[in-house]
């Protein structure tokens, strides 16, 4: 059963990001937090791009998935290139930060649990402002990775009250159903978006099934 609250409160969007910057917004402010705004914007942005299976998975071992986070820290301790680490780094934070965020009910009972993503994100994330300190690209992220490494249990925080509330709202794997909809334009997942509080503008496939 959709709740009215979220039902009443459609946002109308082009993509995800807009949608994402609403409920990090609403979110926050409802817990009393504050979050640069640089991290933020950088945070939506993560979302929507990780909304893209093709984007959180990738190959590993012949096989397609989350690459553990220790091999890719094992593999930046090792390297020799600064920016293959700073890579592994960024990678390492983002994918803790995302599956901690969206993903924490289903850690529970596995090998590890939030708390170690929670901590290898946000090492990764300081690891990353240093590394970067000094550089022209660090003027511009490394206050940014600082944040996102002090602020990443708040940020988690944020992030599962996100999680809690679409799934309060709908059954509908809003992440899921955006990419289907972005990919294929399907008239059903464009409706269960509308019924999550999100209003999908200008679909991107002609063909609407």
């Amino acid at each position: 059963m959709i709740d009215r609250g979220m039902r009443d409160r459609v946002v109308r969007v082009r993509n995800l990001q807009e949608y994402f910057h609403t409920s990090i917004t609403d979110v926050a402010a409802r817990q009393h937090v504050e979050i640069d705004p640089h991290a933020a914007h950088y945070v939506v942005n993560l979302l929507t791009i990780f909304s893209r299976s093709n984007e959180l998975y990738e190959e590993h071992a012949e096989q397609y998935g989350l690459r553990p986070l220790a091999l890719m820290l094992a593999e930046a301790a090792n390297t020799d290139r600064i920016d293959h680490r700073n890579h592994l780094l960024q990678r390492i934070g983002d994918v803790a930060l995302f599956i901690s965020g969206f993903f924490a009910d289903g850690l529970a009972g596995k090998a590890v649990d939030v708390d170690y993503y929670i901590y290898m994100g946000g090492n990764a994330y300081d690891s990353l402002s240093e590394e970067i300190r000094g550089t022209f690209r660090g003027k511009a992220f490394a206050p940014v990775y600082r944040e996102l490494a002090a602020k990443f249990q708040v940020l988690v925080d944020v992030l599962n009250e996100i999680s809690d509330e679409a799934r309060r709202s709908s059954d509908v794997d809003l992440l899921r159903t955006y990419e289907i909809w972005l990919k294929t334009g399907s008239r059903r997942a464009e409706a269960l978006l509308r019924q999550c509080g999100v209003e999908p503008v200008n679909g991107p496939a002609d063909q609407r099934h």
